[in-house]
């Protein structure tokens, strides 16, 4: 297990390169790392260029502080949530990287996945969830319908939440994110990416399930008596949040 100092360290060092690579500006995005049955957390408030070990804080899994001198980011609840929803999961960012951003607070969500290594990266999609207004009670059910699926998500008109296993994994997931987003959007006035052909994909997806990439063992459009595809689990969430507030 990695020590308290070194972790402290590392969730400083990818704090700044948040803010080096701009995913993030002013007090945007937050880093969440748990640690057997606690978790360390970015403070609230803080450019995170300007981070430092001794701002970081400690809190149990039900969000509340257990040392630190700064309050804890006001979104914890969307950290918790993963955590409760993927216990298999040890790092979550959140960040605002600018294309990718565009694409969630559009809420046009970005295409499969169409470069090969990606596909072993971060797995066949990147769902777009619909918005979670701040404080929502209904956080975790929201999410419930999509993390299963997938480690890396548009968040509509909110930004980019990523899962991981360790700080590393996580942060480079997001570099992923947001390179395809641009490769797509560079891609459209040329006639717009082509997708793999699906034998292909699918030979991607057991790589990935080799490497231990693959959380669910069959992909969820290939199971009986469930939705078909993530785009209709997106397009029924939208539609739930729609009825809900007109």
């Amino acid at each position: 297990m990695i020590s308290e100092v070194k972790l402290k360290k590392d969730i400083v060092h990818f704090c700044q390169k948040l803010t080096h690579q701009g995913f993030v500006a002013n007090h945007d995005g937050n880093i969440s790392v748990k640690v057997s049955s606690k978790l360390w957390a970015t403070p609230t408030a803080q450019n995170k260029g300007d981070v430092t070990e001794e701002m970081l804080v400690s809190l149990d899994l039900s969000g509340k502080k257990i040392s630190g001198t700064h309050s804890v980011f006001s979104e914890i609840d969307l950290h918790l949530a993963c955590y409760h929803l993927r216990p298999d999961v040890e790092v979550v960012i959140h960040a605002h990287p600018p294309v990718a951003t565009a694409f969630a607070v559009s809420g046009i969500p970005l295409q499969k996945v169409f470069i090969a290594e990606a596909i072993v990266t971060l797995g066949e999609e990147i769902p777009l969830i619909p918005f979670i207004p701040p404080g929502c009670p209904n956080t975790e059910k929201t999410l419930s319908s999509f993390l299963p699926y997938a480690d890396v998500f548009l968040l509509q008109n909110h930004g980019v939440l990523v899962l991981g296993k360790d700080l590393a994994q996580a942060y480079y997931r997001l570099e992923l994110v947001e390179h395809l987003a641009k490769i797509e959007w560079h891609a459209k006035p040329l006639g717009a990416s082509k997708a793999l052909p699906q034998n292909t994909v699918e030979k991607l997806l057991e790589k990935r399930k080799k490497a231990g990439l693959q959380k669910d063992p069959a992909h969820p459009s290939k199971q009986e008596n469930r939705v078909s595809s993530l785009d209709q689990i997106v397009a029924e969430e939208v539609n739930r949040f729609l009825s809900q507030n007109h």
